[in-house]
């Protein structure tokens, strides 16, 4: 080994010698000596045999948090059942939905209840695809490098989203009861019928711009965009299956009463059993990347052509945990969303920032705070969950939070994770709180003209 290393250096000293007045930047062989060296003198048998050989992840856990984690939470959200949203990048669907399942459950003693995911998500789809052939119909006179044209043609659907999406979409098609409108295989799967909507309109796209380059503009292109809306209906109502717009439907409670069989739309079903105002919710963002005590919107990021751009307040972490406090206190869960895979025990369902040391395995260290994290793309919102539970102690400190996921029976509780505190602090994102748990001079600052951030920001991609 040592020989070979020996002839290879010798053979990269001969190379770089030819090279040298030419690129004086490169790895040169005194730099590979020098890190050669450098290894071999720290490296250890076991350790290179052990990292080769096994998971890093399974080699980093900390036998400190392993199996020694406190279980047990001072406060929780009552609510009942845990959803799936199997392989599908709707989180921020059931995320959201989920906030209102507990109003339910609570408010007609039942002993689980879900909405219908498909319901919604079939509109979810159709609502994007108008958004984004209007963009591409407002865009027709810019040429194809222009940057917002660009944006939405690598964008112009998924089924990824967030919070505003969800009081959009509910506040104008309603809710219906999960066996109402089931769910599908490609509800589940949403690979392959996401991959055909995007080919199709990237196609109209194409088509749109031709038109308008050929002197077709106005009604002509509303009109295109009609029918081509009509295909994308075609394709959802094939794999999602058609929406209602009346059904029938009674439910059992937990003391075994059933309810008479009514009539209802998705909108008066709404109005009935859930009758919330989702204009009372306000969406807090903690960016240290940006100043606090502001408001911003994101451009064109939501999910009706006649909704809203989603807006949110920057605001230091330690606020935003006291109102996060106030809220499951008064039995109210709430929208969070985060960077989820970062020190994700997926096994056992917990997220704390000791679960796995890299430094210590690789003899390297990893010193970036969260500023620097977001700056350089090393992290953001990944995943939409719902608050429910915070364990507070004697003195009034906080230890850790539990949060309802979507995964399915998987994790702590069949269904549930742990968060440490201080993870909270690293890796939480976005979360959006009622307005009666939020100070005064907090929400003073939904008064202040806000600072438009484009849709291309890498903070701001779709949860999954």
């Amino acid at each position: 080994m040592k020989l070979f290393f020996a002839l290879f250096v010798a053979a990269l000293l001969f190379t770089n010698s030819i090279i040298a007045q030419q690129n004086t930047n490169g790895i040169s062989s005194n730099m590979l000596k020098d890190m050669h060296d450098k290894f071999v003198k720290s490296n250890s048998t076991a350790l290179e045999n052990a990292i080769r050989n096994n998971n890093i992840k399974k080699l980093a856990k900390s036998r400190y948090t392993n199996g020694s984690e406190d279980t047990y939470f001072s406060n929780t959200v009552k609510t009942k059942g845990i959803t799936n949203q199997k392989k599908s990048g709707r989180c921020w669907l059931f995320t959201g939905l989920n906030v209102l399942r507990p109003v339910v459950i609570n408010k007609f003693n039942m002993t689980d209840f879900q909405f219908s995911q498909s319901y919604l998500f079939f509109y979810d789809q159709l609502e994007k695809a108008n958004l984004f052939l209007e963009g591409i119909i407002n865009t027709a006179s810019k040429p194809l490098k222009d940057k917002r044209v660009d944006w939405l043609l690598k964008n112009p659907i998924g089924d990824g989203g967030q919070w505003t999406g969800i009081v959009d979409l509910v506040s104008k098609y309603g809710l219906v009861p999960s066996d109402v409108m089931p769910e599908s295989y490609q509800a589940n799967n949403t690979s392959n019928m996401s991959k055909l909507l995007r080919m199709k309109l990237r196609e109209d796209a194409l088509f749109l711009r031709r038109m308008y380059a050929n002197k077709e503009k106005g009604k002509a292109l509303e009109r295109k965009k009609v029918e081509m809306l009509s295909d994308i209906y075609h394709i959802l109502a094939l794999s999602l299956g058609e929406p209602p717009h009346n059904f029938e439907w009674r439910y059992k409670d937990a003391d075994g009463k059933i309810s008479p069989l009514k009539s209802y739309t998705p909108q008066s079903f709404y109005k009935e059993f859930v009758g919330v105002d989702l204009s009372d919710y306000v969406m807090f963002m903690n960016d240290p990347s940006r100043p606090y005590n502001k408001l911003y919107e994101i451009d064109y990021d939501r999910h009706t052509i006649d909704g809203h751009n989603w807006k949110y307040i920057n605001l230091d972490i330690n606020t935003i945990k006291q109102f996060a406090k106030a809220s499951i206190l008064d039995n109210q869960a709430m929208y969070f969303s985060c960077d989820v895979g970062k020190q994700l025990d997926s096994k056992d369902g917990y997220l704390d920032l000791n679960n796995y040391n890299y430094s210590a395995l690789m003899g390297v260290s990893f010193t970036m705070d969260k500023k620097q994290r977001i700056i350089t793309h090393a992290s953001g919102s990944s995943h939409g969950m719902t608050l429910v539970g915070v364990d507070i102690n004697a003195n009034g400190k906080i230890n850790k939070w539990l949060l309802e996921n979507s995964w399915g029976h998987t994790g702590f509780d069949n269904g549930h994770l742990i968060l440490g505190d201080g993870w909270f602090n690293e890796y939480m994102f976005r979360l959006v709180i009622k307005k009666k748990y939020i100070s005064t001079e907090v929400l003073k600052i939904l008064d202040q003209k806000p600072t438009i951030l484009p849709p291309w920001d890498p903070m701001f991609s779709p949860e999954k």
